[in-house]
């Protein structure tokens, strides 16, 4: 098959050539009758060569012309037009390479079309998105900045071509000290009536084998706002809930003891007076934890050693203890990290647990303590796990969701962090690591 679509090029030149060869040694012989044969030889090459010159030229000026064409498209292509396409009418090889250049160029301008298309979809979400985008290349200047950066950094003119130096210092300062932080962040523009919350992000990567940085600014408030509304509206009614709870039975206590007290009924009267102080008791505990939970205090730290830390903590309730440091000495608020293990350890024997496997242990990392609370109870399904660090969550009937939320945050405030995981076995592992230094 391939040497039939060869055929007419070869047959062609071919022909050319044995026409030639013929044309020359008839023009030899006869002149060689004539003068001697060097002579005839020379001559015949005189005669038969700018003929063949010719007829060979004119066989090549349609391929020449080709070539060129060829030259031509891909030139073009290099520019980025994928316009062009050629006709040839022959077949064999040339027949196909043009057939699969043509097919190289549809190819090109529907993936050219493609990218097109993409990144015109792609721009217009970078233009309307709300979150403000600076690309920075690494002489500090702006190559691409959207409309939210436009109307945030610069009234709404174009920031292409400034130094992101120059946009900073039109910039509020506490943007400015945000940068200077380095690292992703938050922080708040504005007095505490009128206040505009961000976050920045910043990422570096490689684009055109060059460092460029991407800056990205986004407006907090409203959601914050709706977080917060959310919150209040969930701490209202857990307080509504408990203050019912409590009051109804009180109310309705009261009147029974007065109802007695008219019927001179006196020794049913402790009863009811001991029910409204249990009530009473219990609102005003529920009462005095949300108050802790909202105003504590920042730690005061002081150095404790650990030994007589855990000691106050086994004098006040049971638990195993497996530690592989010494009497070494952890900067913390006594009374707070006091209150905050207690309700893990308290948690950990509510959870059903065997009271005698209910663990803590200490060890020393590298530039931390890590603590871990463990037993063998019921551990947490993921819904729960997700949610038990969370203020007002709570899974207990009478709980107000405070106790993890309050540990939390004491332990952060000390500048560690705490994670919940279920034991393989069964169980649940409570982790908080707090500074070494």
């Amino acid at each position: 098959m391939k040497r039939l679509r060869r055929l007419p090029l070869s047959l062609v030149f071919g022909t050319l050539a044995l026409v030639y060869v013929a044309l020359a040694v008839a023009l030899a012989l006869w002149l060689s009758t004539l003068l001697p044969a060097w002579q005839a030889g020379l001559l015949t090459v005189a005669l038969v060569l700018p003929l063949l010159l010719y007829h060979v030229r004119r066989a090549f000026a349609p391929m020449n012309s080709l070539f060129r064409a060829l030259a031509g498209t891909v030139a073009s292509y290099r520019d980025g037009d994928f316009s062009f396409s050629l006709a040839w009418p022959a077949r064999g090889e040339l027949g196909e390479l043009v057939e699969a250049h043509n097919r190289l160029s549809e190819a090109l301008r529907e993936q050219r079309l493609t990218l097109v298309q993409r990144e015109l979809l792609l721009d217009t979400m970078v233009q309307n998105t709300p979150v403000a985008m600076l690309l920075i290349d690494p002489g500090d200047h702006v190559v691409h900045s959207n409309l939210a950066a436009r109307k945030m950094l610069g009234d709404g003119r174009r920031l292409e071509g400034l130094t992101f130096a120059d946009i900073l210092e039109r910039a509020p300062d506490e943007l400015r000290e945000a940068i200077d932080r380095g690292g992703d962040g938050m922080f708040s523009v504005g007095s505490e009536d009128n206040e505009e919350v961000y976050h920045l992000a910043r990422r570096r990567f490689r684009l055109n084998g060059r460092h460029h940085e991407l800056v990205l600014l986004r407006t907090l408030t409203a959601e914050l706002r709706r977080q917060e509304v959310q919150t209040w509206k969930k701490v209202i009614r857990v307080i509504s809930h408990e203050l019912n709870n409590s009051l109804a039975p009180i109310a309705s206590l009261a009147h029974s003891g007065a109802e007695l007290l008219r019927r001179g009924q006196l020794d049913r009267l402790p009863t009811a007076l001991a029910t409204i102080e249990e009530r009473a008791r219990h609102l005003e505990g529920f009462i005095r934890d949300y108050a802790r939970f909202a105003k504590l205090p920042s730690p005061r730290l002081e150095p404790v050693p650990w030994s007589r830390f855990i000691g106050r903590l086994r004098e006040q309730v049971p638990f195993l203890y497996e530690h592989r440091v010494g009497d070494d000495v952890v900067r913390i608020d006594v009374a707070q990290l006091e209150q905050a293990l207690l309700n893990l350890l308290k948690n950990a024997h509510e959870s059903g647990s065997p009271a005698e496997d209910v663990t803590m242990t200490l060890r020393r990392m590298p530039d931390t303590w890590r603590l871990e609370i463990l037993d063998r109870g019921s551990g947490m399904n993921d819904a729960v796990l997700a949610n038990a660090l969370l203020p007002f969550y709570s899974t207990k009937r009478n709980g107000t969701g405070l106790g993890l939320a309050l540990t939390r945050e004491i332990i952060e405030a000390h500048g560690g962090r705490i994670a919940l995981l279920n034991r393989s076995g069964g169980g649940l592992c409570v982790s908080l690591t707090l500074p070494a230094a």
